[in-house]
């Protein structure tokens, strides 16, 4: 039975991230505080740190399995089956228990699509993800994600309207489609599929108040993919373009697929046919053999374009990557002053975008239960603005201001 305490959970499974070793530490120190909190719980450790480092994970007090993505599905059998601490597990004894305390496999042979149960509004969950793509075929060399996701897999278009379908029947107002490198979806079935084509299909075929898209690659954002979102209100004015860097010669050691004028083509298209569409990039600060003038040129291209909102990374060497072992790295203090610098322009252009929207008329989705001591409701637009609205709504709601 599914508690609501952790501290009362006979087993917690936490659910890792490895992108960055800030990402690592994290899900360490989250462990460390449910063993702290609950020693009598048994901890399983999943997702992609325990798919690149089980060993690591296997050591922490209160871990009983460490599950690799390549297993993950295997994870409620397993708790079904009862648990075994990975001690036991380990040791050469006659006695022990037999069964692994690691189940990991390469996930470069994964070919099926995995996914997971998504909650509906029958447990009053607002704005659920719908994961339709795994995996990224890529190869930036800064990135681990490859070689813990696997290759890009997707989820065959009729269960993406059966999933659509299904959320919309349980109270979904609004819908965020996900993946790893959401504009490769449906290049791995046959007969193969499009992203573009699935965007129509959801709205020709669904009820589907909003949908909203979470990342996706500016080589993939298309004219025609812009000129589906400008032609409906049904698909949220937004778009998550990861940009990485503003100077084409560390988006050439990073070996991403476009250069900085291909980007601020994009954008510059994305303003054209939706002139209050939110905009938002992925930035790394201090990529071995960024130089001042490298940094100077992110900080200028950002700059000069209309973007919304940033979200920064500072530099972190993934084991096993190639940029791991690129000369030039750079210093953390200088990594750290640049990420400063990239957060406050980043920060100063989502005031700038919040100042360009006042006295628009928006229609917005309440995300919370509005607290009764302020008077006001959390709620979110279709061009993401994260805002408060005056009155006590439940969550799910419409609301016009």
């Amino acid at each position: 039975m599914a508690v609501s305490n952790r501290a009362e959970a006979d087993v917690v499974v936490v659910n890792t991230c490895t992108v960055t070793a800030a990402a690592d530490a994290q899900a360490r120190d989250a462990i460390r505080k449910i063993h702290a909190g609950n020693p009598a719980a048994r901890i399983i450790a999943t997702g992609c740190y325990a798919q690149r480092a089980p060993e690591e994970l296997a050591a922490l007090p209160g871990v009983s399995h460490v599950v690799g993505n390549s297993h993950k599905p295997q994870i409620p059998s397993l708790v079904a089956s009862g648990l075994v601490p990975v001690d036991a597990l380990r040791t050469s004894s006659e006695d022990a228990v037999p069964g692994p305390a690691i189940l990991t496999a390469s996930i470069l042979r994964q070919r099926e699509f995995l996914s997971a149960p998504v909650l509906g509004g029958e447990s009053g969950h607002t704005r659920p993800t719908l994961k339709i793509q795994d995996g990224c075929d890529l190869r930036c060399t800064y990135c681990v994600i490859p070689f813990v996701r696997g290759k890009s897999r997707s989820m065959p278009p009729e269960q993406v309207i059966t999933e659509v379908r299904r959320l919309v029947a349980a109270g979904a107002r609004e819908i965020v489609l996900s993946g790893i490198n959401l504009g490769t979806y449906g290049r791995d079935l046959a007969p193969r599929a499009d992203l573009l084509a699935l965007l129509r299909r959801i709205l020709e075929e669904t009820s589907l108040d909003r949908l909203r898209l979470s990342s996706i690659e500016p080589q993939d954002v298309t004219q025609d993919l812009i000129g589906l979102f400008a032609s409906t209100d049904r698909l949220a004015e937004h778009f998550h373009m990861p940009l990485q860097s503003g100077s084409d010669r560390i988006l050439a050691a990073m070996h991403r697929w476009y250069r900085a004028g291909h980007y601020a083509r994009r954008v510059e298209l994305i303003r054209e046919r939706l002139p209050h569409a939110a905009i938002g990039a992925d930035v790394i600060a201090g990529f071995p053999g960024e130089t001042e003038d490298d940094h100077a040129a992110t900080l200028a291209f950002i700059e000069r374009l209309p973007f919304t909102y940033l979200h920064v990374f500072s530099f972190s060497a993934r084991p096993g990557t190639p940029a791991a072992a690129l000369p030039g790295q750079v210093p953390a203090f200088v990594i750290k002053r640049r990420a400063r610098q990239l957060r406050a322009l980043g920060e100063a252009k989502a005031a700038a975008f919040r100042r360009s929207q006042l006295g628009r008329p928006l229609r917005v989705l309440t995300l919370r239960r509005g607290a009764e001591d302020g008077n006001t409701t959390p709620a979110l637009s279709s061009n993401y603005l994260k805002l408060r609205i005056p009155g006590i709504y439940s969550p799910n709601m419409w609301a016009e201001i």
